[in-house]
């Protein structure tokens, strides 16, 4: 990344607005590994042209874990503060690259006063693709053997599951789908707020349970649409010591590398 990304307050201080904010997220924000998600995103809206902003220090947590832990009332202080800074910037639509973030903030904040249109950075990729702003091919990763994970807050939550796999399926590679895919996916173990917390006691860990699921397929890539998920992904994938052949992406990860 060669450029600066604007910030909402950057822009409003010139009198602009962006057409988009992107909504970063604590794991895009803090976590080095999801940081490279939020690198390629930032890549591929600045590829395309896009005007866009980031809210920087002013974006706070969505309230989407003290929420799935059962404090609501931590969740409504931090979606009102959230609800507050973005009305003050007149936002009308924001992408996200964590379906967490984009399912609170599109289904949760309205009632809390919030309304804006909220979009998964797959289903804008899609959009992008689709309208021809963006071209990918295949390169590195042509004939690859790629299976795709749905999130729970992407997929099950909101029916988001044709973006991410269209966008697959342009790279020239193959697609293979785990038994248990789309509606029926299984969740990789991190979600109601469990990614916070260590695992109660069983037979097996969730995520070891996926990614068993998806080593049976034997694919290069596992692709996935969330950093929770990308997160337990790459853990079971290191718990079965396959590191160093098959690789954890994200959707934008993967188009980034495929820009034409």
């Amino acid at each position: 990344m060669n450029f600066t990304v604007p910030t909402m307050a950057d822009l409003a201080a010139k009198g602009e607005s962006p057409e988009i904010l992107f909504w970063v997220g604590c794991s895009g924000s803090f976590d080095d590994r999801a940081k490279k998600i939020t690198r390629a995103i930032a890549n591929i809206l600045h590829h395309v042209g896009i005007k866009y902003a980031v809210l920087g220090t002013e974006e706070s947590c969505t309230g989407d874990p003290a929420k799935r832990a059962g404090n609501e009332f931590l969740f409504q202080m931090q979606a009102m503060q959230n609800i507050m800074v973005l009305n003050g910037y007149s936002v009308k639509k924001i992408v996200t690259g964590c379906p967490h973030c984009f399912n609170t903030i599109k289904n949760e904040y309205p009632e809390l006063g919030g309304t804006y249109e909220v979009i998964h950075h797959t289903q804008l990729i899609q959009q992008l693709i689709n309208e021809g702003k963006l071209s990918v091919q295949g390169g590195a990763f042509n004939g690859k053997k790629i299976t795709f994970h749905d999130p729970c807050y992407l997929g099950r939550g909101n029916g988001v599951y044709e973006a991410p796999r269209e966008i697959i399926s342009k790279l020239d590679t193959e697609l293979v789908e785990m038994k248990r895919s789309k509606a029926n996916g299984l969740c990789c173990g991190a979600g109601g707020a469990q990614m916070f917390k260590e695992p109660e006691h069983g037979n097996k860990d969730v995520n070891i349970e996926r990614t068993e699921e998806a080593l049976s397929l034997q694919p290069n890539i596992i692709a996935t649409g969330c950093p929770f998920c990308m997160t337990m992904m790459t853990d079971g994938v290191k718990h079965k010591e396959q590191e160093k052949t098959i690789q954890v992406l994200d959707v934008a990860e993967l188009v980034n590398q495929s820009i034409k």
